[in-house]
Formats: C-alpha cells, sequence, structure tokens
C-alpha cells in the first residue's frame, strides 16, 4: 500500500509538468494538418455517425430503450468509451515511447501514464458537451441525477490510473502485451454496452450479470442511467464494491510492479 501511496502522491507534486507535457504533445500530433486539434473532436463524432448509421435500423425494432432514441442512447455511452479506450491503450505505450525522455529530465516514471490520460481529456469534454446539446433536442434537460456524473467521473480517471500503470509496466516487460491489450480492448467494446443494450429480453439473465461485471460497463451504464434519471449510484453496492475492487488490485499490483522494475526500464527498452 506504500507502493500506491507513493505513485499517487508524485501525480500530485508533478501535476504542473503532467498538464504542460499533455498540452504540449497534442498541438504537437496535429502540427502538420490543416485542421490541427480539430481532429481530437472531428474524429469522434465521424465514428458517432458510421455507428448511427450501420447499428440504429435494428435497434429501433429490437432493444427497449426506455423511450429513448438510439443515437442519444449510445452517443452519452459511447463518449466516455472513447475516452477510456484512447487512455488504456495510449497509457500502456506511454513508459515505452517515453522513457528517455525521463533520463533527461527530473520528474518520476509514474507520472508518464497519467501525462496520456491527461492529453485524452479535451475530446472527452468535447463529446460530453455535444450529448448534453443533443439531449436538448431529444427533450432531456440538467436534474439533480446529473451530479453523479462527478462520481463517475471520478472513478472513470480512477480504473484509468490503475489500469495505465499496471499496463505501461507489462508491456516493457512483454512486448507483446501491447498487441494483446488492442485485440481486447476491441472485444470489451462491444461487451461494454456501447452499441448493445443488454439490459434487455433478448440476452439471458446470467449472461447480463456476467457482463455487468466489466468496469467499462459500470462507467458507461452510470453516465447513461444518470443522464436518463433512470437509477441512483446507490441503487447497485455490490457492484460498486466489485468496481472499485478491481481498480485497487490493478492499483496494488500495477504500483509493486513498477516500484519493482522502474530502475531498469531504460535498459530493458
Amino acid at each position: 500500500m506504500k507502493e500506491v501511496v507513493s505513485i499517487i502522491k508524485e501525480q500530485f507534486q508533478n501535476w504542473g509538468i503532467i498538464w504542460r507535457i499533455s498540452n504540449y504533445e497534442d498541438q504537437a500530433s496535429y502540427q502538420n494538418h490543416y485542421l490541427g486539434l480539430a481532429w481530437e473532436y472531428l474524429y469522434p463524432l465521424i465514428q458517432i455517425a458510421i455507428y448511427w448509421i450501420v447499428f440504429s435500423g435494428g435497434f429501433k425494432k429490437g432493444s427497449n430503450l426506455n423511450g429513448v432514441s438510439y443515437l442519444m442512447w449510445m452517443v452519452i455511452g459511447i463518449t466516455p468509451w472513447f475516452f477510456m479506450n484512447r487512455a488504456v491503450l495510449d497509457g500502456s505505450k506511454s513508459i515505452y515511447q517515453r522513457v528517455n525522455m525521463v533520463s533527461k529530465m527530473k520528474f518520476p516514471v509514474s507520472v508518464l501514464p497519467s501525462i496520456r490520460i491527461v492529453g485524452n481529456l479535451n475530446s472527452f469534454w468535447t463529446m460530453l458537451v455535444f450529448s448534453i446539446a443533443l439531449g436538448f433536442f431529444n427533450g432531456i434537460y440538467p436534474s439533480l441525477a446529473w451530479l453523479q456524473w462527478i462520481y463517475y467521473f471520478f472513478a472513470m480517471m480512477c480504473l484509468m490510473f490503475a489500469l495505465s500503470i499496471f499496463n505501461s509496466t507489462v508491456s516493457v516487460l512483454v512486448r507483446d502485451w501491447q498487441i494483446l491489450l488492442q485485440s481486447v480492448m476491441r472485444m470489451l467494446f462491444y461487451l461494454s454496452g456501447v452499441l448493445f443494450n443488454f439490459q434487455t429480453t433478448g440476452f439471458p439473465a446470467p449472461f447480463v450479470r456476467i457482463l455487468e461485471l466489466n468496469p467499462y460497463w459500470y462507467i458507461i451504464s452510470g453516465f447513461r442511467e444518470s443522464m436518463f434519471q433512470q437509477s441512483s449510484l446507490f441503487d447497485r453496492p455490490i457492484l460498486t464494491l466489485i468496481f472499485w475492487g478491481i481498480v485497487l488490485f490493478f492499483l496494488l499490483v500495477g504500483s509493486h510492479l513498477h516500484y519493482k522494475f522502474r530502475s531498469r526500464f531504460v535498459d530493458m527498452i
């Protein structure tokens, strides 16, 4: 537990560095593009349009969305997914790609995953604003239930940090981990309720119960249910305990591995 506390302390002590480098890397990534940083916002919008065109027809007939349009339902779910997907994949290769930077500058290696997580927040905020605007057009207006987003955002950031610390370390130790992780994230895209409403009569109850153990599903469904005022976060205490148990597991294991091998990262790469 001391390793976890130490890593978290390093994040707060180097928050200024994390913020500045994440902004610099965002600008550097698109400096040779005509639209520049606009691609950070255009890409998810284009993806949403594609998914809506491909999947909306079948859902109009087969899914029970409690009177919510499929586009609205999908957008509020895909907003946290886009962020989590990019944060996990970028965070997993953050040490592997930037460890030489640490050897030349004085800040801990543990902030590298946080830099990639913070760097992906711009598109998340834009997508969230887009979701709210779309909600207005669908007759969905702010309510007290929306305050639960604060909790789910905090839970999402904790999950991303725990997974990034774990994955970034394992990716240095096992080069094949990055490829495996990409495949797992593609599978989780369909198993996290981003496009499909598993809580319908079309899926067996035991199958749905298993899928609900997925921490990504917990976050995505939480954002949805808060916006549509369908339930409170206190309505699923067991799933909440399981979610934080998963976060704690990856944080403990990831912190231990990180401290055990961090002095040898440069040699391993």
